[in-house]
């Protein structure tokens, strides 16, 4: 941790730019995914790999990206990410689907350096008073890179084409660069070079442990539940306020914009409300409001609208809510990054078959339908699972 009592805005300017492009690669497909389906010639489940391969590296390369960050540091490790997801960028929008497949695996894995390095760069050089903020922010600045792009990629496929739509966002990708260059260059003459990333390699006997813990399995079936709604609804969106409203591919992906742009509600209402009620009382509001989306758009789509602003708070809470947990039941660091480790990468393996069953389900019933069904059946098992594991820590830790 900093040495330093004040809070380091560049460092900090840093992290920001670096979370805007995290989840913005990924998102970018949704707007042009019925454009790459036409051109490349896929079936709705095979364009949903396309969202879910990222999610599915998210769940394996994370012992990958520990290793990493403890042999590069965090400085270089982000570098590395913004490198990768910059190469990947350029590669997915060449050739064919095999292109296509090549880039995306690219993005998943460097992102995924991302996923794990962000928070060893937060406890480490951020005032202890301010590591909430400073994780409030980081998570929030998520979701406004995935509104971005969902809001961008459209606009710019009708003047350029879907391939130079999703590369342009590599300028933000450069962007992010610049800034943590020159953030990492104010660290090592501010603060003095540090070893490498110690901590996180003790990780795996602390993630090993947590295979003995019921909490920890409810937990990773909750934050499951969480991540393969949210997946699924962010690849087919579009298609859907498209195929039940008849929005163009603008309006659509504009209005899924509503979607990620209010998870920045949830994701910083939620450690609010965590300072006041218990945690399962959280997690049943974070999970009534998520249901609304699907039930909502199941039974009256033209209300669209409110259902994105309550399905969006939810997701942004959602993940909030289960790290807080975490953190709740965590009795050292070591436990908590185990635990997470855990928690993250069996349900990232989940959520990455969400863009493809909600597309397969869709393709084989031939309408919405049955899979807002599936999503709303995800949301449910994010409440059951979420809220037996919140009663075990709430029983344990009251």
């Amino acid at each position: 941790m900093t040495t330093s009592r004040a809070m380091p805005w560049l460092l900090l300017a840093g992290v920001v730019f670096f979370a805007l492009n995290l989840r913005g690669p990924i998102v970018a497909i949704a707007p042009v995914i019925g454009q790459i389906r036409d051109e490349l010639h896929l079936s709705a489940a095979t364009a949903g790999l396309l969202t879910s391969l990222p999610v599915l590296c998210f769940a394996l390369a994370t012992p990958l990206a520990a290793a990493l960050i403890g042999r590069a540091g965090p400085e270089r490790a982000v570098l590395i990410s913004l490198a990768g997801i910059l190469v990947g960028t350029l590669i997915r929008a060449q050739g064919g689907f095999t292109f296509a497949v090549v880039g995306t695996v690219v993005i998943g894995v460097a992102i995924t350096i991302g996923n794990v390095v962000v928070p060893v760069v937060v406890r480490r050089d951020f005032p202890p008073a301010r590591v909430g903020i400073v994780t409030g922010v980081y998570t929030a600045t998520l979701n406004v890179g995935a509104m971005l792009t969902s809001i961008g990629t459209a606009p710019l496929a009708d003047w350029l084409g879907w391939r130079a739509a999703i590369t342009a966002w590599a300028v933000l990708i450069i962007v992010a660069i610049i800034v943590w260059g020159q953030a990492a260059g104010w660290r090592r003459s501010v603060l003095g070079e540090r070893g490498p990333a110690s901590d996180v390699l003790d990780a795996p006997a602390a993630h090993s442990a947590s295979w003995r813990s019921l909490t920890a399995w409810l937990l990773m079936l909750a934050f499951g539940g969480q991540a393969f709604s949210y997946y699924g609804i962010t690849t087919w969106l579009p298609t859907i306020l498209h195929d039940l409203q008849g929005l163009d591919a603008r309006s659509a992906g504009a209005s899924s914009a509503v979607f990620q742009i209010l998870a920045v509600v949830g994701a910083l209402g939620v450690p609010l409300l965590a300072g006041r009620w218990r945690p399962g009382s959280v997690v049943a509001l974070v999970g009534v409001l998520w249901l609304a989306m699907p039930v909502g758009l199941l039974v009256d789509p033209s209300l669209w609208p409110l259902w994105s602003v309550l399905g969006g708070a939810a997701q942004g809470g959602g993940i909030t809510i289960v790290f807080i947990i975490i953190v709740r039941m965590s009795r050292s660091d070591d436990q908590a990054r185990g635990m997470s480790a855990f928690v993250q990468g069996g349900g990232y393996l989940l959520a990455a078959t969400g863009p493809s069953i909600v597309g397969g389900v869709h393709e084989a019933s031939d309408g919405w339908s049955a899979p807002l069904l599936v999503v709303a059946g995800s949301v449910l098992a994010l409440i059951a699972f979420g809220l037996i594991a919140a009663a075990r820590v709430e029983a344990r830790h009251p």
